[in-house]
């Protein structure tokens, strides 16, 4: 088995195509949309409302977080029978191992009951199609600095920029100069260190 980077995540870039599962006349509409904060929940659900105006029920779960102190997560049944929707939904997040997701699962009654496991294998299932439908992409956790030092010590900070590939997300050069470089988190103490030994420069970690 695969051991897991502890500076790796897998996400979703874009949102999945709408994906229909029909059990006992019942329909299931599923979707899957990147998410980085709460807030973009309920836009998504209003939105989804308006394209389903007929439907009786929009049960989700989501999961923002990149690593295991930072993980947020919830459910939501939306009128099914408790755990029956919200629970399953999520279980596929973490089946599928991703994060900074929202799974929307629609649901438009077909007039036949299908009873607590029902509705669980339906919202399983709605869940897991709509993450096969994703693009799902393994990013990296980073570290962002912010470097400060006089012009004359450029060619000192370039050399460490160059030798270790560092990526540079914003520049200052002037007399006093300014660099923002972003560093993957196992490498992020080593690069620290390089910076903090040569002498007038100052680099310090940015809160994101």
């Amino acid at each position: 088995m695969e051991e897991k980077s502890n500076d790796t995540y897998k996400t979703i870039l874009i949102p999945s195509e709408k994906v229909l599962f029909k059990d006992k006349n019942s329909k299931f509409y599923s979707y899957a949309f990147p998410l980085t904060n709460e807030t973009n929940v309920k836009t998504h659900i209003e939105n989804l409302k308006e394209q389903h105006p007929k439907a009786g029920h929009f049960c989700y779960a989501y999961q923002i977080g990149k690593e295991e102190n930072t993980i947020n997560y919830r459910t939501n049944d939306d009128g099914e029978p408790n755990n029956s929707a919200g629970i399953p939904i999520y279980g596929q997040i973490q089946s599928f191992d991703v994060t900074n997701v929202l799974i929307v699962v629609v649901r438009y009654f077909g007039g036949v009951k299908l009873g607590v496991g029902g509705l669980i294998s339906a919202y399983k299932t709605g869940a897991q199609l709509a993450l096969e439908a994703s693009k799902i992409k393994t990013l990296t956790i980073n570290i962002n600095y912010l470097i400060k030092f006089e012009y004359e010590l450029m060619n000192k900070v370039m050399r460490v920029i160059k030798e270790k590939n560092l990526n540079i997300t914003n520049q200052k050069l002037e007399l006093d100069c300014e660099i923002n470089i972003s560093v993957r988190k196992k490498e992020a103490n080593t690069i620290l260190e390089i910076f903090e030994s040569i002498y007038k420069v100052s680099i310090k970690k940015m809160e994101t």
